[in-house]
């Protein structure tokens, strides 16, 4: 697969994967479902994601990931699927209040940030199945616990 990845540290975050783990984690979620990809992962803080969160969702407050897929004005094929946007500060409270470690819930936000880029969604009960068994399939063949069970 030809990845190509954008990592961007929009805030200081001790707590922040390494560059080689992101590209992990955003090649497992892709699996073979593309040849070539190329997409932007931001970090970035409480007030960022607060602005974006509720510019482009409606919703008040800072939110872990946000996906925004990229939509080519004449449909085509090509290798961009979007920009995931990283709150550190909340993926880091989330790991602490769920009880993992932050690595995995790391690997999960970005894993999940990914799924929604490449279409899928939680919008009712058989989507959100799909995708939550497809999140917990991919963390697992990572070596991570199931996301959705406390460790």
């Amino acid at each position: 697969m030809n990845l190509h990845v954008d990592i961007q540290m929009a805030c200081e975050s001790e707590d922040a994967p390494d560059e080689q783990s992101i590209k992990r984690w955003v090649s497992a979620a892709i699996r073979d479902e593309r040849e070539a990809t190329e997409l932007s992962v931001r970090i970035v803080d409480k007030q960022e994601s607060q602005a974006l969160n509720e510019k482009y969702r409606g919703s008040a407050g800072p939110t872990n990931v946000l996906s925004f897929p990229f939509e080519a004005p004449i449909p085509e094929p090509l290798p961009l699927i979007g920009d995931l946007v990283i709150c550190a500060p909340v993926v880091a409270l989330e790991a602490q209040q769920q009880q993992k470690t932050i690595e995995a819930h790391w690997a999960h936000m970005t894993i999940h940030g990914v799924l929604h880029l490449l279409g899928y969604n939680h919008q009712n009960d058989r989507d959100a199945s799909v995708m939550e068994c497809l999140e917990t399939d991919i963390l697992q063949g990572l070596g991570f616990p199931p996301p959705y069970i406390s460790e």
